[in-house]
């Protein structure tokens, strides 16, 4: 299949990947930025943007706090879908699928990656909880850089990774005509069909 003047990949994940190196070198801001969708208490999309940090046939790999609000909602309804937005090159890709935990390990070892800064803030931080001002925050990092002063900062057990399983993966390539190019790819029995739409 042709999108435009381009060959579709039969896999979209390979497909994904192009298009995400195509975004990076055409210097998109944040191109591994996307919005997670999911479902709130009371049955309302609840929609935030994460960073992407690892892209494979597994799916889609970022990390959170495990208290956030957005966590509490993956474990009542593990279904999200994720957007992501390259303007600069009229494109939008748009996934569905089911959420869960990444392991201890993939965990482990993206929080070692991180500055030093990032991973004390992750232990300062009470996502999604209500708070007097913004000292609160200021203060508890400080105790935190104490307490952990000349130390390895270890990961919190309430911070790690989510990955999302893709069974449904959508290209929109935009067209100056307006007859926008869209390509759908569904995963059944394991293996990918894709479908052009309509715009």
């Amino acid at each position: 299949m042709d999108i435009a003047n381009e060959k579709i990949l039969e896999n979209p994940i390979n497909q994904f990947m192009s298009w995400h190196a195509d975004a990076a070198e055409a210097g998109v801001h944040e191109p591994d930025a996307a919005v997670v969708s999911s479902v709130d208490d009371d049955g309302y999309p609840s929609s935030r943007f994460i960073l992407v940090r690892k892209i494979d046939d597994e799916g889609f790999l970022f990390f959170t706090n495990y208290n956030s609000d957005k966590a509490t909602s993956f474990s009542r309804t593990p279904k999200v879908s994720l957007t992501f937005g390259w303007f600069l090159l009229h494109r939008q890709v748009r996934i569905l699928g089911e959420i869960e935990k990444a392991t201890i390990e993939e965990s482990d070892d993206y929080f070692k990656s991180r500055p030093r800064g990032h991973q004390l803030g992750a232990w300062a931080s009470p996502q999604s909880q209500i708070i007097d001002n913004r000292d609160v925050l200021v203060s508890k990092y400080e105790e935190i850089s104490r307490q952990f002063e000349n130390k390895e900062v270890p990961r919190p057990e309430n911070w790690g990774g989510y990955r999302v399983r893709p069974s449904l993966i959508e290209f929109w390539q935009g067209q100056p005509d307006r007859l926008h190019d869209r390509f759908r790819f569904r995963k059944v029995e394991n293996k990918w069909k894709a479908h052009r739409l309509a715009p």
